[in-house]
């Protein structure tokens, strides 16, 4: 268990529902929660009761960012079908995913993971949807490689069951049967979820995507998560093929037939959501249905630019992702919010998007899209302690006038401390608990075994 740790001396943005900043702030933290805190210096008897201090002077200091949609697994097969849409990189990779194992899927976790840590990313998201048989507890392996860099993870237990001989997407030997896959939803989170304040696993229950896996499973994925109290995820209105697919073959949009299997709601949350209507972004904010925003990605397989503006301003909740690694090669969530705020202005004018909201939405928007708005998300006493200090003394960034624009606008700083739970994760840049030299082994000699199998 943490300590008792006062950080002090650099520009605090709270990310709390007032939006405070102090331009010389403290942030007290005990026991792995944030006790306090405050502007200017940190009075005496704070100073006197946190022994262990963190000169934070020349940083920006700010909550653990949250991705709330990955694909970890995809870190071996970056660099494929670069100029592919979806459907098409999809058709390219599923022969190759298809052999991924619990030792596989494990070195691409430990590689994905650091990469976000390294980009202030405290809570990760992943989605992970292929489960060969015979491949082990690769949802157990993510958990195990999430503990070791000392990261909080959101697990999603995903499948896939409408093969290409039913007119899905994915080739018959990459999808399970419904009932398998419901059966080991359930024991993904019956052994891995944590439902406690200061969990480090959770769990939900994560059917891929409308061309991928049946009504059936849909509909009863979504009964076992509310019989198990987990929340629910997959991706939904992502590409002008997924709403041809859906109108083709259901005779409604991809929103609309979501929402008739029970798909829309405060437990659920969906990624990408690039072509809604306003009337969908409404009917998201009016039934507090959250969204993974992964601009990178989308940009990448050209799916379009999600329209955020509107999902906001009906009250949904919107976090972002970095979304699969072999959709987005640079893996790094901070870079995310500087690409919602560019995108976001492209689409609807330049005050679409100013760099505090897209900030909000990495942390903030983040914590609500995975249920856990109360334990993490801002610099609040009573809250986890995952805080990140960003360098702004680096040759990037001297001088700028507004330190949330250097991270919101600037080149990515670089990390001079996280902590996750009030214990470090990544000291001056570098990981704190992991030795990165031998993760990259690892990582390449998976690669090289997935493509040789």
């Amino acid at each position: 268990m943490a300590g008792s740790t006062l950080i002090e001396g650099g520009y605090v943005a709270t990310m709390d529902p007032a939006g405070a900043e102090f331009p010389r702030g403290w942030v007290a933290i005990r026991g792995g929660r944030i006790v306090s805190v405050g502007e200017g210096a940190a009075p005496s008897d704070v100073r006197d009761a946190f022994p262990d201090r963190i000169d934070a002077t020349g940083t920006l200091v700010t909550p653990g960012l949250v991705n709330t949609h990955h694909h970890l697994y995809q870190w071996l097969t970056r660099g494929w079908a670069q100029d592919s849409i979806l459907f098409d990189w999809l058709v390219a990779l599923y022969p190759t995913w298809s052999r991924i194992d619990e030792g596989t899927a494990g070195a691409a976790a430990a590689g994905a993971m650091a990469v976000l840590a390294r980009s202030g990313c405290t809570t990760v998201g992943d989605h992970h949807y292929i489960f060969p048989r015979g491949s082990g507890d690769i949802v157990g392996a993510i958990a195990h490689e999430s503990r070791a860099l000392g990261l909080r993870l959101h697990a999603t237990r995903g499948s896939m069951d409408l093969g290409e001989s039913q007119g899905g997407l994915p080739p018959d030997f990459a999808v399970e049967t419904t009932d398998d896959a419901l059966v080991a939803s359930a024991e993904a989170v019956t052994r891995h979820h944590d439902g406690s304040f200061d969990s480090m696993v959770r769990v939900a229950i994560a059917p891929c995507s409308p061309f991928s896996v049946t009504s059936d499973l849909l509909r009863e994925s979504a009964t076992l998560a509310r019989d198990l109290h987990v929340r629910l995820h997959t991706h939904g209105a992502e590409t002008v093929e997924e709403e041809a697919f859906c109108r083709e073959r259901f005779g409604m949009s991809p929103t609309d037939y979501l929402e008739s299997l029970g798909w829309l709601g405060p437990d659920v949350w969906m990624a990408h959501c690039v072509h809604l209507s306003e009337e969908d972004a409404a009917r998201f904010g009016a039934t507090g249905t959250g969204v993974a925003h992964c601009p990178s990605s989308n940009a990448r397989l050209a799916a379009g630019i999600a329209p955020i503006r509107s999902l906001l301003n009906a009250g949904a909740p919107v976090g972002l992702g970095v979304d699969g690694a072999a959709s987005n090669e640079h893996g790094r969530l901070g870079s995310e919010i500087r690409q919602a705020a560019l995108l976001a202005r492209l689409r609807d004018g330049a005050g679409a998007m100013p760099v505090r909201d897209a900030l909000r939405m990495a942390t903030m928007g983040g914590a609500r899209v995975l249920g856990r708005e109360r334990e993490i998300g801002s610099l609040e006493a009573g809250k986890l302690a995952d805080v990140v200090l960003w360098e702004l003394g680096d040759v990037e960034h001297a001088g700028i006038a507004d330190p949330v624009a250097a991270l919101g606008l600037g080149s990515l700083p670089r990390v001079r401390r996280m902590l996750v739970q009030g214990e470090d994760v990544v000291v001056d840049g570098r990981l704190a608990r992991a030795d990165e030299r031998e993760i990259a082994g690892r990582v390449v000699a998976a690669a090289e075994r997935l493509k040789s199998a």
